[in-house]
C-alpha cells in the first residue's frame, strides 16, 4: 500500500491507497444493519413454505394460527392481492420474452419447493414460527419439471399453461456463413458444458423492514439493497403510493453481489403487511431461507464448437446454450440478462469474425436464477478458454502463442465483436505479456516438468476475458424498465468550510464512499478528511442508479468530479468577489483558496463560509453565494465501458484423491483509471475467490422432483481462507475517453475470469493422463470420473 506522503502535490488522492474511512467502524462492530434496527411496535413475519416443487393450493387452514399467542395477523395471496398489483419480469427489447405475471404470495399453485405460501405477522419472530407450523396447506402435488431438457420436450407439464410452453425466451445471432467456415476448416473442436447453480451466500441475508404510516401517508423502508431508488420505485407503484411517499434507507450492507436487487416475493409482502397492520413490519431470512429463495446464479449447459486454420488461426464460433431460471423471470431486470451476456461476450478477445449462437431461456419448479456477480462472463470465459486450448493441444502451440496470435491488436481498437458490441479501447496483448513476465511462466513450465518425473501433477492455467461496465441506457432503459443510468451528487460546503457529499450511488463495503471522497478532494481542492459522504437514502440523496453492474466508480465516479468542479466555479467566483480578483486567477488547494500563479494562499474556505453563511452583508452588492450544486451526469458515447485483462491459475492435482490444492492466481487487468490501488487489488481478489467457489466448491443440487438437497451450510460448501491461495494483482491502465475520470468498473473482473484459469489448469495437470473436464464445480468425483478412475 502507497501511503501520502509530504513529497505528494496537495490533495492528490486519485490513484493513492487511501484507507476506507468506515473501516473501524465496522471492525469495531459499530455497523448498523437492519437486522439491527427496532421500530417501536414492530412486528415480525414469519412464512409458511411449500414442501413441494410443483402444485396445486387445495385449501389453507390459518384459524390455529391465527388464535395462537402474540399473532397479529396471518395473510395469503388472496389478501395480499388486494393491495399489490401484479409484476412481470420482462423487457421490451428481448423481442418474444415471456414470463407469468407474480404476486407477493401466491394464489393457486407453487412453483417451487421453499415458495412462501402464507405469512404469520406476530410480536416476535419465535412466535410468529411457532403459529406458522399450526397453519394447515392442502396441497395437490403436480409433474416437477426440473431438467432443462424435460422442459423443453413438447410433452412436458408447463409451469404456466397461459403462456403455451416453458421456454421463456430464445435469442439468435449469426454472421452468416458458420456452416461453410467450419466445413472448410483445418481442424475443428467442440465440447459440451456444463455450470451448476450456486448462489451468493452473503454474511447478511436478506432484511427489511416495512413502516406504512397512514397517517401522511408514508411508507419507510429499511432495506438491505443495493438499489434503493429503483425499490423506491417498485414500491411506489405496485402498492399505489405516491413516489414522494416511499423512502428506501439502504444502511449498512452485509454483501449484495447483485444478489439484493433483485423483487422478492417475502420482501413485497413485508410491504402489504405494514400497510394492512399500520405498523412495522421486519423480515430476516434465515440461512436456510435463503438458500429456497435467494436468487441463485448460471445454470448452463452449452454446447459449442470453434474452427481454426492449420495454423491455429481461430476462424469461427457456434454455440448453443441452454439456461434454466426457475419457475419466474426475476423483476424488475428479468433473468434473460445472464444467457443474453453469455451468448453475446463469447469469443470477445478475439479476431474471428464468423459466429452464430442460440440461446434458451427455459422455466423451471426451481428457485429463480438471475443476476449475480458477473453477469453471464464466467460462462462465456470459460467457454472460450477450454476451446482455445483445445486449438492450442490439436496445434501443439504453447497457450500464450495461441493467444498472442488471435487476440484483437492493441491498437485495432475501436472495434466491433461479431456479436454486435462496441470495443472503444482494450489491452490484452499488455496485459498477457505483463503476465507472463509477472508468473514466471516459464520458470513454472520448466518446474512442471520436473515435478511431473516425481509423480506431482500441476496445471497452468490462463484466460482472456472481457468485462462489461459503466452501462448506459442501453442496458435497461431500451427495454422499458425503469432503471437508472445516470447518477446524482448534491454537494456542499457546510458553515465550518467542511464538505459534505450526498449522492446516488450506494456503499456495499466496496468503498463507494472512500472513493468519491478522494475525487471531491482532489477536484475541489480540500483535504479528503474534511469530506462526508452520505450514500443510501431516497430521501437525502438525489435519484440515480446506485450501485450494480460496476457503475459505481465509472459513473458515479464522474458525477462526483463534475459536481466538484461546478462547486469550485462558485466558490471562486464568491472569493472573487471578496478579493476583488479575476476567479481565473484563482484555485482552492488545501482548503484555501490561493493565486492560481504562484500558489500564495489568499483566503481560507472556511472564511468564505463563514461570510456566505453569517455575513452576507458583507459580500459585494449582487453577490449570492451558492455553495451547494446539484448534479447527474449520465453516460453518453459508447454504450458499456469494456474492460479487459488475463487470469493465471497454478495448481495441484492430486490424480488418486481429485483433491485440488490451489497453489497461486495472477490477475492483469485493465479498468481504466485507477482511483484507490487497494480497493481496486482487494475488489479483484474477492471476485477471484467467488470465481474459485464456483469452479470447485459451490453448487445447488437438486433432486428429481425439484428439492434443493443440500440448503444449508452444513452440505453447501463455500471456499474458506485456508483453501484459497495468495492472489497477486497487476495493472494496465487504459482510462476511458468518454469521460473527464476515464474510471471504468472493475468489480466483477475476479469473478469474469476465474474458472476458465481454473479448468484450463486442471486439463493442463490431467493432460498426460488423456482425462478432461468440462463441468463446474470441478469437485473431486468429477475430476476421478474425468480420470477414469470412477
Amino acid at each position: 500500500m502507497s501511503a501520502i506522503t509530504s513529497l505528494d502535490r496537495p490533495n492528490s488522492y486519485i490513484g493513492r491507497s487511501v484507507p476506507r474511512p468506515n473501516a473501524k467502524r465496522l471492525l469495531a462492530g459499530r455497523g448498523r444493519y437492519v437486522t439491527d434496527i427496532t421500530l417501536p411496535r414492530m412486528l415480525h413475519v414469519a412464512y409458511v413454505r411449500s414442501p413441494y416443487a410443483h402444485a396445486k393450493i387445495v385449501s389453507i387452514d390459518a384459524q390455529a394460527a391465527r388464535e395462537a399467542p402474540g399473532v397479529r395477523l396471518v395473510a395469503t395471496g388472496e389478501d395480499l392481492a388486494k393491495l399489490c398489483t401484479p409484476w412481470v419480469g420482462t423487457m421490451d427489447h428481448f423481442k418474444g420474452m415471456k414470463s407469468p405475471p407474480q404476486l407477493p404470495l401466491p394464489i393457486d399453485k407453487v412453483v417451487w419447493a421453499g415458495q412462501a405460501v402464507v405469512a404469520v405477522v406476530a410480536d416476535t419472530r419465535a412466535l410468529a414460527e411457532d403459529a406458522a407450523e399450526l397453519v394447515y396447506i392442502e396441497f395437490d402435488e403436480l409433474p416437477a419439471v426440473v431438467d432443462i431438457d424435460a422442459a423443453r420436450d413438447p410433452d412436458a407439464p408447463v409451469i404456466s399453461p397461459e403462456l403455451g410452453s416453458n421456454l421463456c425466451f430464445q435469442g439468435k445471432l449469426d454472421t452468416g456463413s458458420v456452416d461453410d467456415v467450419f466445413a472448410s476448416a483445418a481442424l475443428v473442436v467442440e465440447e459440451e458444458f456444463h455450470f451448476g447453480r450456486h448462489t451468493a451466500v452473503t454474511m447478511e441475508p436478506r432484511a427489511i423492514i416495512a413502516d406504512y404510516d397512514a397517517s401522511e401517508p408514508k411508507l419507510t423502508v429499511h432495506h438491505a439493497t443495493q438499489t434503493p431508488y429503483q425499490f423506491q420505485d417498485i414500491y411506489s407503484r405496485h402498492y399505489g403510493i405516491p413516489e414522494s411517499c416511499v423512502r428506501v434507507i439502504a444502511p449498512d450492507i452485509g454483501g449484495s453481489f447483485g444478489m439484493k436487487l433483485h423483487m422478492y416475493h417475502e420482501d413485497m409482502a413485508v410491504v402489504g403487511l405494514s400497510i394492512m397492520l399500520g405498523r412495522p413490519v421486519k423480515y430476516v431470512a434465515d440461512r436456510m431461507e435463503s438458500f429456497v429463495s435467494d436468487i441463485h446464479a448460471r445454470d448452463h449447459r452449452v454446447r459449442a464448437r470453434m474452427a481454426a486454420d492449420a495454423d491455429g488461426n481461430i476462424l469461427a464460433m457456434d454455440v448453443e446454450d441452454v439456461t434454466g431460471i426457475g419457475a419466474f423471470s426475476a423483476y424488475p431486470r428479468t433473468s434473460v440478462v445472464e444467457g443474453n451476456q453469455v451468448y453475446r461476450l463469447m469469443g470477445a478477445p478475439y479476431t474471428f469474425k464468423n459466429y452464430r449462437a442460440d440461446l434458451q431461456v427455459v422455466f423451471q419448479n426451481k428457485v429463480q436464477m438471475s443476476q449475480y456477480r458477473a453477469v453471464g462472463h464466467p460462462v462465456a470465459c470459460t467457454v472460450t478458454e477450454r476451446l482455445v486450448d483445445m486449438i492450442a493441444a490439436k496445434t501443439a502451440q504453447d497457450v500464450f502463442a495461441i493467444r498472442s496470435g488471435n487476440l484483437i491488436p492493441d491498437d485495432a481498437y475501436p472495434c466491433t465483436s461479431p456479436t454486435g458490441y462496441k470495443f472503444e479501447s482494450l489491452s490484452h496483448h499488455a496485459c498477457l505479456a505483463k503476465i507472463r513476465e509477472l508468473m514466471d511462466y516459464d520458470g513454472l513450465r520448466a518446474e512442471q516438468a520436473e515435478l511431473r518425473k516425481q509423480g506431482i501433477h500441476r496445471g497452468i492455467g490462463i484466460a482472456t476475458f472481457v468485462e462489461i461496465t459503466n452501462p448506459s441506457p442501453a442496458f435497461y432503459g431500451v427495454g422499458g424498465v425503469r432503471i437508472s443510468s445516470q447518477d446524482g451528487a448534491i454537494l456542499k460546503i457546510t458553515p465550518s468550510g467542511d464538505v459534505r457529499c450526498l449522492i446516488s450511488i450506494t456503499e456495499l463495503g466496496q468503498g463507494t464512499e472512500t472513493i468519491v471522497g478522494q475525487i471531491v478532494a482532489e477536484h475541489l481542492g480540500v483535504d479528503r478528511d474534511r469530506i462526508k459522504v452520505i450514500t443510501g437514502d431516497t430521501e437525502t440523496t438525489p435519484h440515480g442508479g446506485a450501485t450494480y453492474a460496476c457503475r459505481g466508480a465509472g459513473i458515479g465516479g464522474e458525477t462526483a468530479l463534475q459536481a466538484a468542479q461546478k462547486l469550485k466555479g462558485n466558490v471562486l467566483s464568491v472569493a472573487a468577489a471578496i478579493l476583488q480578483e479575476d476567479a481565473g486567477k484563482l484555485d482552492m488547494q488545501a482548503g484555501w483558496i490561493i493565486d492560481k500563479a504562484t500558489g500564495q494562499q489568499r483566503i481560507e474556505l472556511a472564511e468564505i463560509a463563514r461570510i456566505a453563511y453569517f455575513r452576507s452583508d458583507t459580500l459585494p452588492p449582487g453577490t449570492q453565494a451558492q455553495l451547494s450544486v446539484a448534479h447527474h451526469y449520465a453516460p453518453e458515447g459508447y454504450p458499456f465501458a469494456f474492460t479487459n485483462g488475463v487470469q493465471a491459475c497454478h495448481l495441484e492435482l492430486d490424480v488418486e484423491t481429485g483433491m485440488v490444492k490451489i497453489l497461486k492466481v495472477w490477475v492483469v487487468e485493465d479498468c481504466g483509471r485507477v482511483i484507490n490501488p487497494l480497493l481496486v487489488d482487494e475488489q479483484i481478489r474477492g471476485g477471484v475467490v467467488q470465481g474459485l467457489g464456483a469452479a470447485f466448491f459451490e453448487e445447488c443440487v437438486y433432486g428429481e422432483g425439484g428439492q434443493l438437497t443440500n440448503g444449508s451450510l452444513a452440505d453447501y460448501l463455500v471456499p474458506m481462507a485456508v483453501e484459497m491461495p495468495d492472489i497477486v494483482v497487476a495493472h494496465v491502465e487504459t482510462p476511458t475517453l468518454d469521460t473527464q475520470l476515464g474510471a471504468k468498473g472493475v468489480g466483477e473482473a475476479g469473478t469474469a475470469a476465474a474458472s476458465a484459469a481454473a479448468m484450463n489448469a486442471i486439463n493442463d495437470a490431467m493432460s498426460p493422463f488423456g482425462g478432461t473436464i468440462a463441468q463446474v464445480p470441478m469437485t473431486p468425483a468429477r475430476i476421478l470420473k474425468a480420470l477414469g478412475h470412477i
